[in-house]
């Protein structure tokens, strides 16, 4: 993921200082013309839609409740094995663990990687196993919240070696979002990034 990082922050700087080169092999007579477009936009608008504006709360929308794996769920009491199953048939990496008899009240998380670090490898059986004995507790989540920067967020994951991080408010977990979701969105915004520096060039602003 560290990899991944570094390309994109790299992906990003290639896109102005490609912009930046058409602008210096222009014709010296449209010069005054391209700045003076440049400095009418306010500094507000650059703001708007600058590198690093998508916020985890732009991929919640984007992905939207029916593609929201943070809803499946599984109790500490579950065995691995159906934990699993459930993972597999609905396409997921990881399912929010709750405690049972406390209103779905969040336990922790469990994940492809904890099935395979402490079931698989250390020759337990998932169908004797309970969840709660090899998920990620809840004291110990790295989390996020709605207003978090998308790149914050991947910083967070690459860091930590973790696929999956849960969204968090003042009213408790309301989402989940992996490592997928949060690269495909930064390769979106650098991506319109690039449009928007050429309408720019162009005129279209």
């Amino acid at each position: 993921m560290q990899g991944a990082l570094r390309s994109l922050r790299l992906h990003g700087n290639v896109i102005k200082n490609a912009m930046l080169q058409h602008i210096r092999v222009m014709n010296p007579a449209t010069l005054p013309t391209v700045f003076s477009r440049f400095e009418s936009v306010s500094s507000a608008r650059l703001e708007e839609h600058g590198f690093e504006s998508t916020t985890i709360r732009d991929i919640m929308k984007a992905k939207g409740k029916s593609a929201d794996g943070s809803w499946l769920w599984c109790t500490t009491d579950d065995s691995v094995y159906d934990a699993v199953k459930s993972m597999t048939q609905h396409n997921v990496g990881a399912l929010v663990v709750v405690k049972p008899g406390e209103d779905k009240a969040i336990a922790g998380i469990v994940t492809e990687r904890d099935y395979l670090r402490k079931i698989i490898v250390q020759g337990r059986s998932s169908k004797s196993t309970k969840v709660g004995d090899i998920m990620t507790e809840e004291n110990k989540l790295i989390t996020v919240t709605p207003d978090t920067k998308v790149l914050r967020a991947m910083q967070l994951m690459t860091d930590n070696r973790i696929r999956h991080i849960p969204v968090i408010d003042n009213n408790g977990m309301i989402g989940m979002v992996s490592i997928g979701d949060v690269v495909r969105a930064v390769v979106s915004e650098h991506r319109e990034e690039l449009n928007r520096l050429n309408a720019y060039i162009q005129g279209g602003y």
